[in-house]
């Protein structure tokens, strides 16, 4: 068995980063295409829609042995700033 030293567990960490916000990139750019799509900012906010993504995530991460709090609270507040910038693309593609 081998013992991991904290530089190798953050060696692993930064990875990981670099992954999640390859995702992040690519999540925008299909936020950013529906920004275009919707009619209007309720449209953008869509409440219930972020309430089925989070059940949605919470799930997934039950089953994956994540802790659905935290992904819970990480989504929360990913949406609130992916809203933030469709709201923008939306005002922009509308003018």
């Amino acid at each position: 068995m081998t013992s991991l030293d904290i530089e190798s567990i953050r060696a692993e960490i930064d990875e990981l980063d670099r992954e999640i916000v390859e995702l992040v990139s690519r999540r925008q750019h299909w936020v950013e295409e529906a920004g275009k799509l919707k009619a209007d900012r309720a449209a953008v906010q869509a409440p219930d829609r972020v309430e089925k993504v989070i059940a949605k995530v919470r799930s997934i991460a039950e089953e994956s042995g994540a802790a659905p709090d935290v992904v819970e609270r990480m989504y929360r507040a990913m949406i609130a700033a992916f809203i933030d910038l469709e709201l923008s693309v939306h005002r922009q593609h509308k003018s």
